[in-house]
């Protein structure tokens, strides 16, 4: 089953479920959010597609319309932007068969050898998959940012005017959100642009923080259940009516040298994550970028990732702003 959020006719906020011909949707009665459904699946301890049937009415809208229209939202939102904490994982996917060749033969050499990235990786791939109630070793982890900056679907992704770069990242994200019981609960998985700036971090590794501080973009489409441990997709950048750049993506359990589940115990473990009613969005590692193929996207370029687990695309085209602060304008009190 697939959710998505949207704006009704009435500009008003609505939750649906896309049907099976992925062209429509079925809205739903009581809830206006993916978040208050939730909410009301955990105090009711029932699934959310067992939530979600008893709510279902006969309404149809045209999905497609939405779109182009630009009314559809991210899948899980709340309604304080502060109270939804974006963050991500890296180094865990194992990419294509020729890359784990590459990174496997790096791995051979001695540790004091390798890059701090590179170690970090391997230790991934020794360790990121233990078994039974363990964690795993702990993933790289960094800071996005709040809700403020998830753009939806079919919207800018918007490159600030001191960015050196604006590159896509092609992810899965996990989406949850904190019962009353203190407790994470997901709430499904989503297509991500996570979008960072390749170019400051490849300056020197320690510029990471600084270039995920980035707008992201997830979306259209709730997937809820488990993920398959075998996901595959395409992203493509398209520059006017040409496309300049497109890449098969794999994802899934089976690509990564992390199970979910230490994703999330790795970030959960934290207390300060843990606030009821909060919202999580968790990219959990990119496979494939297009920077890494020497492409230079420009203002102007559009983004599309699809999967078909994953219904209709995510599509974002790429926009330079200005900061909203110049140097040395902040005053002393």
């Amino acid at each position: 089953m697939r959710l998505i959020q949207y704006l009704n006719a009435q500009r008003q906020p609505a939750v649906g479920q896309v049907a099976a011909d992925g062209a429509h949707v079925r809205t739903l009665n009581r809830f206006d959010s993916v978040r208050s459904l939730s909410l009301h699946a955990i105090a009711s301890a029932a699934s959310l597609t067992q939530v979600v049937e008893a709510n279902l009415n006969s309404q149809e809208v045209d999905y497609l319309t939405l779109l182009s229209e630009g009314r559809v939202l991210p899948p899980l939102t709340h309604p304080d932007p502060a109270h939804c904490l974006v963050a991500g994982t890296g180094l865990t996917h194992l990419g294509s068969a020729a890359a784990r060749d590459k990174m496997h033969q790096q791995m051979q050499k001695e540790e004091s050898t390798l890059t701090d990235s590179m170690k970090m990786f391997k230790w991934g791939v020794e360790g990121g998959k233990a078994q039974g109630n363990q964690p795993g070793t702990p993933p790289e982890w960094f800071y996005k940012g709040d809700g403020s900056i998830v753009a939806s679907p079919e919207s800018d992704l918007s490159m600030p005017d001191f960015a050196l770069d604006g590159g896509e990242e092609t992810e899965i994200a996990g989406l949850y959100v904190i019962g009353n019981d203190g407790k994470p609960y997901r709430v499904g998985y989503a297509l991500g642009n996570e979008f960072s700036d390749h170019v400051l971090e490849r300056q020197n590794y320690l510029y990471l923080a600084h270039s995920k501080l980035r707008p992201c973009s997830i979306g259209p489409e709730l997937l809820l259940g488990e993920l398959p441990s075998h996901v595959e997709g395409l992203t493509r950048i398209v520059r006017g009516n040409e496309t300049i750049w497109k890449k098969e993506f794999l994802s899934g359990e089976d690509n990564m040298c992390h199970t979910i589940a230490n994703l999330e115990y790795h970030h959960f473990k934290y207390a300060q994550f843990l606030r009821p009613g909060d919202v999580h969005i968790h990219f959990f590692g990119a496979a494939t970028l297009s920077c890494a193929d020497g492409i230079a996207v420009e203002p102007g370029d559009r983004f599309e990732i699809e999967a078909a687990l994953f219904g209709q695309p995510l599509r974002n085209t790429l926009r330079r702003v200005k900061s909203p602060i110049r140097f040395k304008q902040v005053q002393a009190l």
